[in-house]
């Protein structure tokens, strides 16, 4: 009687170690799914954030020199978007460096443009560009939010990667690491 039950304890134990195991590997498997789906949000936004910075350089309502500046820098970031390949499989890069550099230089050119005296004179209602302006400020909002939402998830991941289990187990497979997403991302003053 004594061997049934020590082999229905064992047995117990087993059957729970490996319902953790599964249970841990399904839930690292869902991180990186959203690891991939933030990437492409934020790839989303860069895109949508560019389209807009060139919506204002083609305006008018900008001095020649500021609007070419930001025509070259919004089409620079859309030129890398097509550029990057984001592919069936998320890179362990997110957005990659090279892209990453030309987001932050596009975010530094909108910053020496769009000083506050530019953006309040857009925004004064005779100008007819408060609604352009509104865009550009939602777009550069949300890059920073989906940025920051990527970030996050590569943070979770990382640390489920890193417990003892995940990693002398080999759960997380062949997957590489991800890393996070960083550029300068923040708005002009006054935006």
């Amino acid at each position: 009687m004594r061997i049934v039950a020590w082999t229905a304890v064992v047995i117990a134990v087993l059957a729970l170690v490996a319902w953790y195991l599964s249970y841990t590997a399904a839930r690292l498997d869902r991180l990186h799914t959203k690891v991939e789906g933030s990437v492409a949000s934020l790839d989303a936004q860069l895109v949508r954030r560019a389209e807009v910075v060139r919506e204002v350089a083609g305006s008018g309502a900008l001095d020649p020199a500021s609007a070419a500046l930001l025509a070259d820098a919004a089409s620079a970031s859309l030129d890398a978007a097509d550029a990057a390949s984001l592919g069936e499989t998320v890179r362990s890069d997110g957005i990659g460096a090279q892209r990453a550099e030309t987001e932050s230089m596009l975010t530094q050119v909108l910053r020496t443009t769009l000083t506050a005296d530019v953006i309040t004179e857009l925004r004064d209602e005779n100008s007819g560009w408060p609604e352009v302006v509104e865009r550009l400020r939602s777009a550069g909002q949300r890059v920073e939010i989906a940025r920051r939402f990527h970030n996050e998830a590569v943070r979770d991941v990382r640390r489920l990667r890193h417990r003892p289990q995940v990693r002398y187990l080999g759960l997380a497979g062949h997957t590489p690491l991800p890393s996070a997403v960083e550029f300068d991302d923040q708005l002009p003053d006054g935006l």
